[in-house]
């Protein structure tokens, strides 16, 4: 399937099934089918050149459970200083469309963008697939992704990515640039 989606697919260091265990494992919740197919056949890299996706392997700078807690832990340390000091107040995110309260407590990190904006799931248990959110990098706007990962790539091919990665934003090209192990080490030294 993925194939179709990005001509001339070079695929990155693909999740074996024994990392998608470990990672729902460890996370506490199944990951979603279109997410997994997309681990095992195309592995960590970019989309479009501007996406980087996480995915459970081996290497830390791309692994999901990793670099999932890593984002959360840098977004809440960020929340907790925009606070007004003194303000018992919590932040409060401009969500577009109809999702709950919730949204971001229910938050997995998967991904993020060149310019500093974050993807996750909304994982919401017995459901098959969660929606996909984007956090933009000013950590206040929340922008709908897709129902799931085609649906999210789908977007940001087409004039869909300004209300995805909101103002500014342009189609990516339908392109996935895979990193291999090599690769993925000198990301989490700093030099790639």
């Amino acid at each position: 399937m993925w194939e179709s989606v990005f001509p001339g697919l070079r695929p990155g260091l693909a999740s074996s099934e024994a990392d998608l265990a470990r990672a729902e494992a460890e996370l506490g919740f199944p990951l979603p089918a279109s997410y997994r197919r997309f681990a095992r056949t195309c592995g960590a890299g970019r989309i479009g050149g501007h996406v980087r996706l996480f995915t459970p392997v081996p290497i830390e700078a791309a692994d999901l459970v990793a670099r999932a807690h890593l984002i959360a832990h840098g977004v809440a340390l960020a929340l907790e200083g925009l606070k007004d000091s003194g303000s018992d107040e919590p932040h409060r995110f401009t969500v577009e469309g109809d999702a709950d309260a919730g949204l971001m407590e229910r938050a997995c990190f998967f991904g993020e963008t060149g310019r500093g904006d974050f993807l996750f799931f909304d994982v919401t248990p017995g459901f098959p697939e969660y929606d996909i959110w984007v956090l933009n990098a000013d950590l206040e706007t929340v922008h709908f992704g897709g129902a799931d990962l085609p649906a999210l790539v789908r977007g940001l091919r087409g004039l869909e990515v300004l209300h995805i990665l909101g103002e500014g934003a342009g189609p990516l090209p339908a392109t996935f640039e895979g990193d291999d192990a090599a690769a993925l080490e000198r990301l989490g030294a700093g030099t790639a």
